[in-house]
């Protein structure tokens, strides 16, 4: 130990990240002193990591975060992480960036500041490339197009700010890559209860929690889309075809519109969704280089509607990870067994139900004989806290089957993943 560089002496406390460990390890020695004070690189002050920090008032912790950090010399990522009975004065968030403005690359920061407090004025300039900001207010962005110069990822989550700042922030943003948004409180510019949003550099876009009439989101670089418990009537996406991965989760829409961004489409992710599914497969019907199709728990608004596996194995001849759920309305499957098309770069099979029937067996059997070259099969299964006779011995005849299953296909691994 004595004959460690102080540099690594430095990295060995900054993957420690809790503010209190890194404290009691660097008084190890007057070594490991000097590496606290020169070559600590993350620092992180959570209410999670010790009890002590909810009994402490807003003023006793703003001193003891201000001592820590400034015995500190190199601090590249910083977070600071406290419940809602603490608010934190300007003047020490202040002084806390401009310290650290330097040397400092990614900033976590989720704690209330007086309404009046732009945090995001004090941000700019710097050199920060990661910033993520929870139950903020942020008003007066000034138009500035290299306020953010290397800011490559912006989180937003329990934030205030209206439509107009937003746009402003983005447009400050040149080498902006990524951008999350949860539960954000957006004041609209006007009463149509719709937005815009665009970015020249944004490659991912995720936002949870929010909705509206309508949202258009312009971005020619988008490759990953994220929707999750969001309530939109229309939701639009703008760009130049190089979206790659779409997610969309728990999320009621009436219109998805993705343009002419399918083709270049590798993973689809639809779960707890009503879709049509005429609809939403010409929308994704050009996904030729397709290769994860997950489908879960999703509801057709037709009763007749049905995805067959002729049509998936035809337009997606690449998929290699096929999750499907099993749902079974007046005796017909939403994803039926017809046609005779193999699924033969299927590697990876997740099958699940909410309510088992003895024709799941059935279906699974069907399944993998269309999986010539399957690797993995694993069960996602639901079994209630209440145990009902006839569920139990649904249950023992699909385990007997199951076994019988895997010595037929003794070279598939089989996983059971049961709630």
């Amino acid at each position: 130990m004595e004959n460690l560089p102080v540099e690594v002496i430095g990295n060995i406390l900054s993957h420690l990240g809790s503010a209190r460990d890194v404290v009691i390890a660097s008084s190890t020695c007057k070594k490991w002193r000097e590496a606290w004070r020169c070559h600590l690189h993350t620092l992180s002050f959570n209410s999670c990591d010790w009890p002590l920090y909810h009994e402490l008032s807003s003023n006793s912790l703003e001193i003891l975060i201000t001592q820590t950090i400034f015995q500190t010399k190199a601090l590249r990522c910083l977070t600071i992480s406290m419940d809602d009975v603490h608010e934190f004065s300007a003047a020490s968030v202040i002084a806390w960036l401009m310290y650290t403005r330097d040397t400092l690359r990614r900033l976590h920061f989720y704690v209330r500041t007086p309404p009046m407090f732009n945090i995001i004025e004090k941000c700019g300039r710097q050199k920060l490339e990661v910033l993520a900001l929870g139950r903020n207010f942020i008003t007066r962005v000034e138009p500035s197009y290299q306020k953010f110069p290397c800011l490559k990822s912006l989180s937003l989550s329990f934030v205030s700010i209206s439509e107009l700042d937003l746009c402003l922030l983005l447009a400050a943003c040149p080498r902006l890559e990524t951008l999350s948004m949860v539960s954000p409180e957006i004041a609209l510019s006007d009463s149509q209860a719709s937005m815009e949003i665009s970015s020249s550099s944004l490659k991912e876009f995720s936002v949870e929690s929010f909705g509206l009439d309508k949202f258009v989101l312009e971005a020619d670089l988008l490759e990953h889309l994220h929707l999750k418990d969001c309530t939109f009537e229309i939701f639009e996406l703008v760009g130049k075809g190089t979206l790659k991965v779409l997610k969309v989760d728990d999320v009621s829409v009436i219109h998805l519109d993705i343009g002419e961004n399918a083709d270049n489409l590798e993973f689809v992710d639809i779960s707890n969704f009503t879709i049509m599914w005429p609809k939403f497969y010409h929308m994704i019907s050009k996904a030729s280089k397709l290769r994860r199709l997950r489908l879960w728990g999703v509801v057709f608004e037709d009763d007749d509607e049905v995805v067959d596996l002729e049509t998936i194995s035809v337009c997606f001849p690449q998929l290699s990870h096929l999750s499907l759920s099993y749902d079974l309305r007046d005796g017909v499957l939403n994803y039926g067994l017809q046609g005779l098309s193999l699924l033969v770069n299927v590697a990876v099979l997740e099958l699940g139900w909410t309510s088992i029937n003895d024709l799941f067996a059935t279906w699974v059997a069907g399944l993998l004989e269309r999986c010539p070259n399957l690797k993995k099969l694993v069960i996602y299964g639901f079994v209630s806290e209440v145990k009902i006779h006839e569920e139990c011995q649904i249950l023992a005849k699909f385990t007997e089957f199951i076994i019988e299953l895997a010595r037929k296909y003794m070279h598939v691994k089989i996983e059971f993943e049961y709630e």
